[in-house]
């Protein structure tokens, strides 16, 4: 595939055009909804790899028969990525994601509910879900509860910043089920359910989860790390201990003056 030897040499350009002509094929589908979602073509890149989701049976045959490794790398928060191949759960976390750029909420809360239900135990699924539901998705109008869940960047339009649904607060609780701080993927999930926690003012629970996901450190980001110490330092807020809270956010703006809203809280 003319394609893949451009994709091999760099020339990325030149390899979606190859490629965009053999989407007929479950593979050149594949290929060319991830290098059209790199490229920020997101509506190509939704129907490329919509049409490679229907001819999942088929995903993956055309690398194996010439020996192309096609794992590509998916942001699946702001501090985790994953890696993911040419099957099925691949291209579903793909078009999340242009789903999530196109602001296309139930779509991909849709492909996420479909992954679930072939894999339920899958924690980077579970992750991605939770993501969604607490950053991104726009929050019930209902039994809404303060939860500063909102990015430094930003909440969609129709949705309150800082605010997540009682509703939404415990499906994520649930999502983490049983969770232990086995990987990267596994703290993030951790961080979600002590920030669903927070909104569901279980404040103790929250500062619990937040300790025990900082007692592993190995091959976790500097990023990820910090939003725990961040979050659990709006707990510490939460639950009256100023001056706890206060000692982390101050450790935190050495380490970034410019990380979330850290110094507006200590009032610089």
């Amino acid at each position: 595939m003319d394609g893949c030897r451009e994709l091999v040499l760099g020339n990325e350009e030149k390899a979606l055009e190859h490629l965009e002509k053999a989407v007929h094929l479950a593979d050149g589908a594949y290929l060319a909804g991830f290098l059209a979602l790199k490229k920020e073509r997101l509506n190509e890149a939704a129907n490329y790899l919509a049409m490679a989701a229907e001819k999942h049976s088929r995903l993956g045959r055309y690398f194996s028969k010439y020996g192309i490794s096609a794992t590509m790398s998916l942001p699946i928060t702001d501090e985790v990525s994953a890696h993911v191949g040419p099957d099925l759960r691949g291209v579903l976390l793909g078009l999340v994601e242009v789903y999530q750029r196109q602001e296309r909420w139930e779509d991909a809360i849709a492909c996420l509910e479909r992954l679930q239900r072939l894999e339920p135990d899958d924690v980077v699924v579970k992750l991605s879900l939770a993501e969604l539901l607490l950053d991104a998705r726009p929050a019930d109008k209902t039994n809404r509860q303060d939860g500063r869940f909102g990015r430094a960047g930003g909440t969609p339009e129709g949705r309150e910043p800082g605010t997540a649904s009682v509703n939404v607060c415990r499906k994520v609780v649930r999502l983490a089920e049983g969770i232990e701080n086995e990987t990267p993927v596994h703290t993030a999930l951790l961080l979600y359910k002590a920030r669903a926690l927070r909104g569901l003012s279980l404040l103790d629970a929250a500062r619990e989860t937040l300790t025990g996901a900082l007692h592993r450190r190995k091959a976790r980001s500097e990023e990820l790390l910090r939003a725990l110490r961040y979050e659990r330092a709006l707990v510490y807020e939460y639950l009256g201990q100023r001056r706890r809270a206060r000692s982390e956010l101050e450790k935190l703006y050495v380490e970034d003056p410019d990380y979330e809203d850290v110094a507006a809280r200590l009032g610089l």
